[in-house]
């Protein structure tokens, strides 16, 4: 026991007596140190006493379309830590292909009795679902709140990105380097962030080339938010003579760069390519991935509070927090090939 004392007590920055007086119950030990043991017995792979186990304020539920794109994981971890230091016991329910629907996800949850749902990339992202699902949830006294995608009939607090602006950065930094002819690969046209990427893309091309509408509009092209759904829009956009390629997805991009590669081009040499999410591990990729930062801590911690202010009876009006994207240059975007300079 001494030698765990120690490695706790080293681990938190605290004397062996304090962690001691902490095990033990004992009063005299501030709530901050108090905390610091307690993070560093987790850490250190240690149970904690059943005295020092806290009760849970409740359940609360958070839905994913699915955990195969990294960015939802990182959705997860952000919020599933909020949660957990308010002492709320989080529900992690994902859809699968062929598995529980959201609506059957949410049925599950609201049966279980949680105190409030996260909906991450929803069906209230989708323009051709129906948003009466949510009125009815709103109906049986379950609050929650909506990641990514708006819906103005919907009564909630929805939290975003701000897509047309990150269509800017992507836009201006890479006519900066030369280019001119710069396609967008996107998922479904029904989605809400898909729209807004691609006003976001119309405007920030003719502001920054004087490009016509139909012109730019004529070089986005629809596919799947996968690696595959990413290669086949960028074989079409690089068939129409782009120099590079804007993702709405990091694993888009990656599937762009996999497109360029069998044609023999070089990224970025050749052609370059921007992500979109800024996921864990993107930056390891080769070349490193220049992306789209979506603020994940902050849009998660945001969800958090304004669920919890639904909770104690002080909701905020319902309405769209919108954070700043961050463009993230790394390896794979470079100046425009010679000779495809205006």
């Amino acid at each position: 026991m001494t030698a765990r004392l120690a490695d706790i007590a080293a681990q938190a920055g605290v004397s062996e007596a304090t962690v001691s007086r902490v095990l033990n119950g004992k009063p005299g030990v501030a709530s901050a140190t108090r905390e610091s043991v307690l993070a560093a017995l987790d850490l250190l792979g240690y149970e904690r006493p059943a005295r020092l186990q806290k009760r849970s304020a409740g359940l609360v539920g958070l839905i994913t379309p699915e955990l195969e794109n990294p960015i939802f994981p990182a959705f997860a971890q952000v919020i599933c830590q909020a949660l957990t230091r308010q002492g709320f016991t989080p529900v992690l329910a994902t859809q699968t292909p062929g598995g529980s629907t959201e609506d059957e996800l949410t049925g599950m949850l609201v049966e279980r009795g949680v105190a409030g749902i996260i909906f991450i990339s929803g069906l209230h992202a989708d323009t051709s679902a129906d948003m009466e699902r949510y009125d009815r949830l709103r109906a049986s006294g379950v609050p929650f709140v909506l990641i990514n995608g708006y819906a103005p009939s919907v009564r909630a607090p929805f939290v975003s990105p701000d897509d047309r602006a990150a269509m800017r950065l992507a836009v201006t930094h890479l006519v900066s380097l030369g280019h001119r002819e710069i396609g967008l690969a996107l998922g479904p046209a029904r989605f809400v962030p898909v729209r807004r990427k691609m006003t976001g893309f119309v405007e920030s091309m003719a502001a920054e080339l004087s490009m016509p509408q139909a012109r730019a509009e004529g070089l986005i092209q629809h596919s799947l938010f996968t690696l595959e759904g990413g290669q086949a829009a960028a074989n079409a956009l690089l068939d129409a003579g782009c120099t590079a390629v804007i993702c709405a997805s990091d694993m888009m991009a990656l599937g762009a760069i996999r497109a360029a590669r069998q044609r023999g081009l070089s990224v970025p040499g050749d052609c370059s390519v921007i992500g979109f999410d800024d996921s864990p591990l993107i930056a390891f990729t080769d070349p490193p991935l220049t992306t789209i930062r979506q603020p994940v801590p902050a849009m998660g911690q945001a969800a958090v509070r304004a669920l919890l202010e639904e909770l104690g009876g002080t909701p905020a009006p319902p309405s769209e927090f919108v954070f700043m994207p961050e463009l993230v240059v790394r390896g794979s975007t470079a100046a425009a090939p010679p000779g495809t300079h205006a």
